[in-house]
């Protein structure tokens, strides 16, 4: 794939003003918005490498989503409407940043933020990239998997961070992924972030209910995307039937769960395949 002739701008760090946070975020790149949300790690500096390697086709944005790393809550919070609160802060994002609909991907909880994006507000969405969203609630063993979660939740409580991690990585992740996971705990160590996740997002998250008639009304602006190495794992499953549901093809793309990380230069060549003509 021939890269596009435009230079690519530096590196901009700026912040958004929204209600009851700042949330800060970095630009790469230029072309079409493309807006990157990260999963459970909650910030954008796990998106750095494949950030750098997406920014010649378009202009890259990075963010910590509110509560995460540096974009900190300074007012009060509506923890029972959070994935809605996470969705107004793209919008707010993709307003500030261009008058055009917006190319938005996200990876695992932040591929639900962004099929709510697309659902409350497709008017900015020009095509959702969404992978690995687990939401859980459409498997048929869906009460399997929260129990399961409720119990990662009651492990961080009884006896730590590291032991609610492990035992959330053996149960979701593959071994390449649980190496992949182990590494970034080691090299980028955030129990702020980790605390914050594990009370406000991995017993919640799993349980929304997808419009799944909205989503369908917009199945034209939406590219659903699994991990090549994910298909014997919960984080799969989800998409597969969501997939089903809507009639979509779920595409394959280099990696596991975590494929942004393990092998972001083939990951990204894999995006940039899903968009097709978008990256043209």
């Amino acid at each position: 794939m021939q890269r596009p002739a435009w230079k690519k701008e530096a590196k901009q760090m700026s912040t958004l003003t929204v209600p009851g946070a700042q949330v800060f975020y970095k630009v790469e790149g230029d072309g079409a918005l493309l807006i990157l949300i990260p999963g459970a790690s909650g910030t954008g500096e796990s998106f750095r490498p494949l950030s750098h390697a997406l920014s010649a086709w378009y202009r890259v944005v990075t963010y910590d989503r509110r509560g995460f790393s540096q974009s900190r809550l300074d007012g009060p919070q509506e923890y029972e409407q959070r994935l809605e609160t996470d969705a107004d802060d793209v919008r707010r994002l993709i307003k500030s940043l261009t008058s055009q609909p917006a190319i938005v991907f996200g990876n695992s909880s932040g591929a639900l933020v962004a099929l709510e994006v697309l659902t409350r507000y497709p008017e900015h969405i020009r095509t959702v990239v969404a992978h690995e969203p687990p939401a859980v609630k459409l498997l048929p063993d869906a009460t399997k998997w929260l129990a399961l979660f409720d119990g990662v939740y009651a492990t961080f409580r009884a006896e730590g961070i590291p032991q609610a991690m492990d035992q959330f990585g053996s149960l979701t992740l593959g071994s390449a992924g649980r190496q992949v996971l182990e590494h970034v705990r080691r090299e980028h160590p955030s129990e702020a972030n980790t605390r914050y996740w594990l009370e406000h997002e991995l017993r919640q998250y799993p349980r929304v209910e997808l419009d799944l008639d909205a989503l369908a009304a917009h199945a034209r602006q939406l590219v659903l995307v699994g991990g090549r190495d994910s298909h014997n794992q919960m984080t799969y499953q989800p998409g597969k039937v969501l997939a089903e549901r809507l009639g979509l093809t779920l595409l394959d793309v280099p990696g596991g769960h975590l494929g942004f990380l393990d092998t972001p230069a083939e990951f990204a060549t894999g995006i940039l395949n899903a968009l097709g003509s978008e990256s043209q």
